[in-house]
């Protein structure tokens, strides 16, 4: 197959906003990069959209989040006229794939006709249907990353979004469930947003302002750590809010101890994630938001035993990673290649998720004939 132009969005549990990437691919290697772009969500969209997590299709307030999600990309896309498939990733507001269930709001076929483009969505269902976690799924493209770089020793990707994933790669393994490991590691962004929003009236902690001010209190930290989720053995995935109960007495502390805290439980779940690995990552690199944390990133220095840097420092985008992996995958699903794995979400077999909805009927050709898994919606 030869290369196209994929363009991937990313709108994560952290609710900033619309991540929109071009990525040159052949659904296997980068080839290349393209532009990128952001638009936030207003301070309305994003209480809407708020409102509506730990929701179902049907439930209250789900409709409007998606009117939001889909106006959105829209706005964002229309800027990328020479973008040949998008992958739409959608907004998670509810993941439960313990009862194989697992909702990203938005309507890729709605999309795909607004756009007049082909549009890959709906990546997470099929791999919970079949009994995975359904989430992380950008490891296939850390390792397609991992290989760009040059790399030749295992290594971890970690990204902080409102949860904390963690990849670890192997760029040697020839077979992607060889070189994988992934899960997520626990709280991130989501605890230090949702504080920065209530008592300062912004969408996140700038510069780590507030969790730099504040000291952490061990005992809560502890009382985190003991939640159940950390017993489980990976692959393993969280709900944005799977700590809101286990962490209720951090945020009754006052507000900069309440982000210091938080800030010691992000660091300590990685470490401890860390130990879950086959070997001991060379480095750890930081991708999403919480790069931006100086508070997050000493911590991390402090606690890990190797370096970690943002993955800036080996020439990738931080803030557009995620998008790139699903215009990555959007080529994958089009090729028919599986985009996860049991090292990764734990599902039985290897899967290819996503849905193809292409008015264009254009998408089958580009992707090298993989007709017969194009649905036309």
């Amino acid at each position: 197959m030869q290369p196209i132009r994929a363009l991937g969005t990313m709108s994560g549990t952290s609710l900033d906003g619309v991540d929109a990437a071009e990525l040159v691919t052949d659904g296997e290697m980068i080839h290349g990069f393209g532009r990128s772009a952001f638009r936030a969500y207003t301070e309305a969209e994003r209480a809407t959209l708020r409102a509506a997590l730990g929701r179902w299709p049907g439930e209250e307030g789900v409709a409007e989040a998606v009117e939001i999600v889909q106006d959105a990309h829209a706005d964002l896309l229309v800027g990328f006229p020479d973008a040949e498939v998008i992958g739409f990733h959608g907004q998670t507001l509810a993941h439960d794939p313990e009862n194989r269930r697992t909702h990203q709001a938005g309507d890729g076929a709605a999309l795909a006709a607004r756009l007049d483009k082909p549009v890959v969505w709906d990546f997470r269902t099929a791999d919970v249907a079949l009994g995975g976690e359904g989430a992380p799924l950008a490891p296939i493209y850390h390792l397609a990353c991992a290989r760009w770089i040059g790399a030749d020793t295992p290594l971890a990707f970690l990204n902080l979004g409102g949860v904390g994933n963690l990849t670890w790669v192997d760029p040697s393994a020839a077979d992607p469930e060889a070189a994988l490991l992934a899960f997520d590691t626990g709280p991130a962004n989501a605890p230090i947003n949702d504080l920065a929003q209530d008592w300062m009236g912004e969408p996140f902690d700038r510069d780590g302002w507030l969790a730099r001010e504040g000291e952490a209190c061990p005992e809560l930290v502890e009382a985190v750590l003991r939640h159940p989720y950390f017993l489980r053995i990976p692959p393993k995935s969280l709900d944005r809010d799977a700590f809101r109960e286990a962490g209720a007495r951090i945020d009754t502390l006052p507000p900069s101890h309440a982000a210091a805290t938080w800030v010691a439980v992000i660091a300590a779940s990685v470490a401890q994630g860390i130990g879950h690995c086959p070997t001991p990552p060379s480095r750890v690199l930081i991708t999403g938001g919480g790069r931006h944390n100086p508070a997050i990133m000493a911590a991390l220095a402090k606690d890990l035993a190797c370096p970690v840097e943002p993955v800036e420092a080996v020439g990738l985008d931080g803030d557009m990673l995620e998008a790139q992996a699903f215009a990555f995958m959007a080529v994958r699903v089009a090729r028919g290649l599986p985009t996860s794995f049991p090292t990764t979400t734990g599902v039985a077999a290897s899967v290819g998720g996503g849905t193809i909805s292409d008015p264009t009927g254009t998408l089958a050709a580009r992707a090298g004939g993989a007709g017969h898994h194009v649905r036309r919606r």
